[in-house]
């Protein structure tokens, strides 16, 4: 488990994501969530790299507030992570809060190499989120938009 000033941050068990998976009703979002928990049941050994990461808020509530996840692990030990927060607790800090503790953690683990993400072009937010959580822009697009690295002058990968 990962702690933050606000939050507890830790994979969630097979249970949990079976129940992310029923729950949802967006199909790419019920579809990311199936590719999770399959990932995990294929590599057991490193499921944390294929789990979704819950957030829960430390004051004794259990309140999940969102999740997060590295989308597997490469050979190259390249790590993507994505994430979201639910609405009523979008522009708080949360999600900054929360990525940058979980790419500290990353970027400690030995079979890490390098970090990434990837936002949809008009996600703002998200871009913000990234780069004071230490990410530059690559330069590159991918499927969803413009793609980051952790820069690892501020500790670079």
């Amino acid at each position: 488990m990962i702690k933050t000033e606000r939050l507890d941050i830790y994979p969630a068990s097979d249970e949990q994501m079976e129940d992310l998976i029923a729950e949802q009703t967006v199909p790419e979002l019920k579809a990311a969530y199936q590719e999770m928990l399959d990932g995990c049941t294929a590599h057991p050994d490193s499921r944390v790299w294929y789990a979704a990461w819950n957030m829960e808020l430390n004051d004794g509530t259990g309140t999940i507030i969102g999740n997060l996840s590295f989308k597997g692990i490469s050979e190259e030990g390249i790590v993507e992570i994505g994430y979201g927060i639910a609405e009523d607790y979008q522009d708080k800090g949360y999600a900054t809060e929360a990525v940058s503790a979980v790419v500290r953690w990353a970027k400690d683990q030995p079979c890490v190499h390098r970090i990434e993400a990837e936002t949809e072009i008009g996600n703002i937010a998200s871009q913000k989120v990234l780069a004071k959580a230490g990410f530059v822009l690559t330069g590159k697009y991918g499927e969803e938009g413009p793609r980051f690295v952790y820069n690892v002058l501020t500790d670079e990968v």
